[in-house]
């Protein structure tokens, strides 16, 4: 695995919205924070722009990412938010560029698309983690999440235990592998596709929002069934926002379906973790060597910049 360059006083931070138009007035106020970290922010062109539900066209989003991994002046490039449109762009991709130019990239949602595929395709970690227009802009984005991105300036050791946030053991045992995943929706939509989730001997980290239990039974079934569950070495569950049943009166619980999926695993599987479309939002490198440990109820990630 490539690990980026820690981030310094002085760096720069390139934004784009390589998915849908983030919210404007929410992104205006989020770059008071990145100042206070230190950092100089340059806007990619396309970010305001809007094609229906995305932020532009393909070529517009596609121009914005390639620019920012090709300018020398930029550390680091955090997306604006998420939405929908990352899988429409991840076959024009110049990974040649990307690996040659790594550099940090941080984001999560529908940018789980491409942290798979540019993990996949050159070997570089990058973080899953809170957006500027989806969560620093926001009042709700609160101290732990904005201490994350100290992770950025330092490498640093993640220990994640209940002292963050109780946590539930739903298989017991212990592994090490490199962390992946994100979005379940949108690992799933790799599937059968060049860019498709690699799972064996790995820890994967799963969460959603907005989906009932019987679209995460949906979602988890077509995983198992395509072997991705048997072969990880372990499961991060992480939240998963807005998970009530509604269209159906009668429903499994999301416990009910994570125990159905899990529970005879027979490696670790905890949920709890403060991963996702939450707040507080624990950011993680994704690519770097992780263990998740039932005993201890605990995930420890190596750090994710050099």
């Amino acid at each position: 695995m490539i690990n980026p360059k820690r981030l310094r006083h002085g760096s720069t931070v390139g934004v784009i919205a390589p998915a849908s138009p983030p919210n404007v007035q929410s992104l205006q106020k989020a770059m008071p924070f990145l100042n206070n970290l230190g950092l100089n922010v340059k806007i990619a062109p396309h970010v305001s722009s809007t094609y229906g539900y995305l932020a532009g066209t393909d070529e517009q989003r596609l121009h914005d990412l390639h620019m920012m991994f090709d300018d020398s002046d930029v550390d680091a490039i955090i997306c604006a938010g998420g939405g929908f449109g990352t899988s429409r762009i991840v076959d024009s991709i110049n990974y040649k560029l990307l690996k040659q130019n790594p550099k940090i990239f941080w984001g999560y949602s529908d940018i789980t698309y491409l942290h798979t595929a540019i993990r996949q395709k050159t070997g570089l970690v990058t973080f899953h983690g809170p957006m500027l227009s989806s969560d620093v802009g926001k009042k709700e984005f609160d101290p732990l999440s904005k201490s994350m991105f100290s992770q950025l300036f330092h490498p640093t050791l993640l220990e994640y235990t209940e002292s963050t946030s109780p946590l539930h053991v739903i298989s017991e045992g212990e592994a090490t592998g490199k962390l992946v995943g994100g979005n379940l929706s949108l690992l799933v939509n790799t599937i059968g596709s060049k860019y498709e989730i690699n799972t064996k001997n790995r820890l994967l980290l799963i969460e959603d929002v907005g989906e009932e239990p019987y679209r995460i039974d949906s979602f988890l079934s077509q995983l198992k069934l395509a072997g991705k569950l048997d072969e990880a070495a372990g499961i991060v569950v992480g939240d998963f926002k807005d998970a009530d049943p509604k269209k159906r009166e009668e429903s499994l619980s999301l416990q009910e379906v994570l125990d159905y999926y899990f529970a005879s695993l027979n490696k670790p599987v905890i949920s709890g973790f403060k991963i996702g479309h939450c707040f507080p939002h624990y950011a993680v490198p994704l690519g770097s060597k992780a263990t998740l440990s039932s005993s201890s109820k605990s995930l420890s990630v190596q750090p994710g910049v050099s």
